[in-house]
């Protein structure tokens, strides 16, 4: 039998201000429960989090107002549909109310054996590849998505 693999996604964004600024309070007070719709949505995972139950407190960048969402789902349609329908796109259609535009990629996608999490380290990593070398089997974007790979160790 083949081994089954989940997809890892890993977004940042910078925050137009730190996060209890004033100007913030909008999208800070949708944490938990933009949150929570994630893990209860079909195809969730695994999400990385604090004891607080969010990410917006670890630092994977130098710069401090660069926030991380790390997360893995069944699928490419699973993370597709949570993030783009329903709640989650009023989100998204706000971003730029909070968050500022960047000039390199924010998103990466990539497939890991089923059971595997991946760590801060690894996820940045593949956005700078992603960055550096454009979409591959090995880190992808929703606009040029690749396939699971069949095997181990085989590209999509």
């Amino acid at each position: 039998m083949s081994p089954r693999y989940h997809l890892a996604q890993l977004n940042i964004a910078k925050a137009r201000a730190p996060l209890d600024h004033p100007l913030m309070k909008g999208f800070v007070d949708q944490l938990d429960h933009i949150n929570a719709l994630a893990e209860r949505s079909p195809g969730f995972v695994w999400r990385l989090q604090t004891e607080e139950g969010d990410a917006t407190a670890i630092r994977v960048f130098d710069d401090p107002l660069i926030i991380v969402n790390l997360s893995v789902w069944e699928s490419v349609e699973s993370l597709k549909d949570y993030v783009y329908g329903g709640e989650h796109l009023q989100v998204l259609r706000s971003k730029r109310d909070w968050m500022e535009r960047l000039p390199a990629p924010s998103l990466a996608l990539w497939w890991m054996p089923e059971g595997e999490l991946p760590d801060v380290t690894l996820a940045r990593d593949r956005l700078e590849r992603l960055r550096l070398e454009g979409p591959s089997a090995e880190v992808f974007t929703f606009a040029r998505p690749f396939s699971m790979p069949q095997r181990l160790g085989e590209p999509a």
